[in-house]
């Protein structure tokens, strides 16, 4: 990482959202892991829910959270894949105004050294809405740790150089 550690690091709040039909606070492995190195890293959890494979009922979850003055990022895991019932893409896509097309990118290619090509069945993306960054990364143990340890520690950290996530929230309303 690119940290200049003159500078003072800022927590955001950060909720987590785990798209699963199957997985509930006791089994979400990967829920876990992502809960435990947002607050490793010094920002506040500030919500955590579980939604169906459903793209209204995802995207009803995160229009809450995007309204939430006290949120300034989402995270979900899960439904990021190929298969009919993955729809978090979809989601995305109803509540999005911009894309954040790197993201998707450079988790595929991290993902690349993990799993090989295997990684062209991942549908990660991030998107900026009203405001709020919203993060999809795969619902694996291995996929969130890719995702966080090698793109979102650094981009939400303030400190990072020469440019993160969190120096742009300011800015990210104007028109």
């Amino acid at each position: 990482m690119a940290i200049d550690e003159s500078l003072t690091f800022k927590p955001i709040n950060i909720a987590l959202l785990t798209v699963s039909d199957t997985r509930t606070f006791d089994n979400d492995t990967s829920g876990d892991i992502l809960a435990e190195r947002i607050e490793a890293a010094g920002h506040k959890l500030a919500a955590r829910e579980i939604s169906k494979d459903n793209a209204e009922v995802i995207a009803a979850h995160l229009h809450r959270w995007i309204d939430d003055p006290e949120i300034d990022a989402v995270v979900t895991t899960g439904g990021t894949g190929l298969t009919g019932r993955d729809v978090t893409p979809e989601a995305l896509n109803r509540i999005k105004d911009k894309d954040i097309p790197g993201f998707g990118e450079l988790f595929r290619y991290l993902s690349l050294k993990s799993i090989g090509t295997s990684t062209v069945q991942s549908r990660a993306m991030a998107v900026v809405s009203r405001g709020t960054y919203v993060f999809a990364l795969p619902g694996s143990n291995g996929a969130v740790k890719d995702g966080w340890d090698g793109i979102l520690a650094e981009q939400l950290d303030s400190r990072n150089r020469p440019c993160n996530f969190v120096d742009l929230m300011p800015r990210l309303r104007e028109r």
